[in-house]
């Protein structure tokens, strides 16, 4: 069952006088709609749409649970973690590598040492130059993709990972 409420323009744009102890003059105020967050909980998700609020009978708890990462098995996240701590590090070696090339703009890339490092990151360096030009002929696209890199790797794999934690969960 889902009910929609909509709100008129005129509730929501009436102003009404008051004077507030901490401001000098006098100030315009709209009114304040509100709800208790139980009652939304108990029986219904909420979501905004286009002024108006749609109500469905999909209890938020649900929708926790199918966006939540506490589902996966401690097992799971062993092998998770047995992929994706070496590669995520692999990824951080080769642009740290990619930093260091670009500071030698002759280097011929497409030779046997260089191609190592060059045809991994490349693709994704050439999508990135698009969002993020380089600033004043400084490429700092590598700089922000080993940012992102470490910062994944942390939060993934690291000491307090979400996936380590998730694997040190006891089965009960």
């Amino acid at each position: 069952m889902t009910t929609v409420v909509f709100f008129s323009p005129a509730l929501l744009q009436a102003k009404s006088r008051r004077s507030c102890p901490n401001i000098r003059n006098r100030s315009t105020s709209r009114p304040v709609v509100s709800a208790s967050l139980s009652q939304i909980e108990a029986d219904a998700t909420t979501t905004i749409l286009n002024s108006s609020i749609v109500v469905s009978s999909e209890p938020i708890s649900k929708i926790v649970h199918y966006i939540s990462v506490a589902d996966l098995d401690p097992e799971t996240a062993k092998l998770a973690i047995g992929i994706l701590g070496p590669a995520l590090s692999a990824f951080g070696f080769l642009f740290i590598l990619r930093i260091i090339m670009s500071w030698y703009p002759k280097l011929p890339v497409e030779k046997f040492p260089y191609v190592l490092a060059y045809a991994p990151t490349e693709p994704i360096l050439v999508q990135t130059r698009k969002v993020i030009p380089p600033l004043a002929g400084v490429d700092v696209t590598p700089v922000v993709w080993f940012g992102l890199v470490s910062f994944l790797s942390e939060i993934l794999v690291g000491p307090q990972g979400l996936l380590v934690l998730i694997s040190q969960q006891q089965v009960s």
